[in-house]
């Protein structure tokens, strides 16, 4: 599971440099076929994944794994405060890397 925590924790600290190629690197094909370029990718991530690509907090949560594919929960506090879980899913690739092939983001339950 550390493993899918690294590329994630990694394609965060992209997002905080503001490195379009780097997270771009962390994305799996099905995502590159979506969005064809670096500079596309996180125009992306910055207008639906606001929470993502800017936050005070991110820390992760619980996983598990099921045929070598990771889910990995992700709590984050946004730049306003406001609470969101993120549930990332990893897929090994054919080099053996794992790269993102999904972000759920959804406000948090506060109860």
């Amino acid at each position: 599971m550390d493993a899918g925590q690294t590329v994630i924790r990694s394609q965060e600290q992209a997002f905080g440099r503001d490195d379009a190629a780097a997270a771009y690197g962390f994305a799996a094909p099905g995502i590159k076929s979506l969005f064809p370029s670096p500079d596309i990718f996180m125009t992306m991530v910055r207008s639906t994944y606001a929470p993502v690509y800017r936050h005070r907090i991110f820390e992760f949560g619980e996983a598990s794994t099921s045929d070598g594919t990771i889910v990995q929960e992700v709590q984050i506090i946004d730049a306003d405060g406001a609470a969101w879980e993120a549930l990332y899913t990893l897929e090994p690739q054919p080099d053996g890397s794992l790269k993102i092939s999904a972000c759920v983001l959804k406000k948090a339950v506060i109860s």
